[in-house]
């Protein structure tokens, strides 16, 4: 059985919206999410701005409420439920993003390394990770640095 896509949006994509989508198809990250959320027995869902819901996913792994795969978010809830928390929704979207920005799968790796990093350095996998930061710590379920310990940024002479 083929799952099917329900529409949730019928706003136009934007210039970067369509670019993003096409890169992530053709970088195969899209497709690696479509793949686990087939495997996943998850409900697909056309979502806004180019996103694709893979609601209901059950694996024990990743621990978080939600996590994209190119321009697929899989989460636990039901895609209702996600289209009600427009910031994690958002937090997702810039993950995509990411995903384009990193040619695909390579993100994977590059995310595992922020956060084993973070993990040393913060304590959390999240707080110090430059994807989590940048994608928003806040919306994304994180904390925010500890105070008096801020996450590293490269002094005027290294940048």
């Amino acid at each position: 059985m083929t799952p099917r896509l329900v529409s949730v949006s019928r706003l136009p994509l934007t210039g970067f919206q369509k670019v993003r989508l096409a890169a992530n198809v053709v970088n195969g990250s899209t497709l690696l999410g479509l793949a686990v959320a087939a495997a996943a027995r998850t409900e697909l869902r056309r979502g806004p701005r180019g996103l694709i819901i893979a609601a209901g996913y059950r694996w024990l792994l990743p621990f978080a409420a939600a996590f994209t795969l190119g321009n697929v978010v899989l989460c636990r809830c039901t895609a209702d439920d996600l289209l009600t928390r427009p910031l994690l929704l958002g937090h997702e979207e810039k993950h995509c993003s990411q995903y384009a920005w990193c040619l695909g799968v390579p993100f994977l790796p590059l995310y595992f390394l922020a956060a084993g990093w973070s993990l040393i350095r913060i304590g959390n996998p999240g707080t110090g990770n430059i994807f989590e930061r940048r994608a928003g710590l806040a919306a994304g379920g994180y904390p925010a640095p500890p105070s008096g310990r801020r996450p590293w940024r490269p002094s005027e002479g290294e940048a």
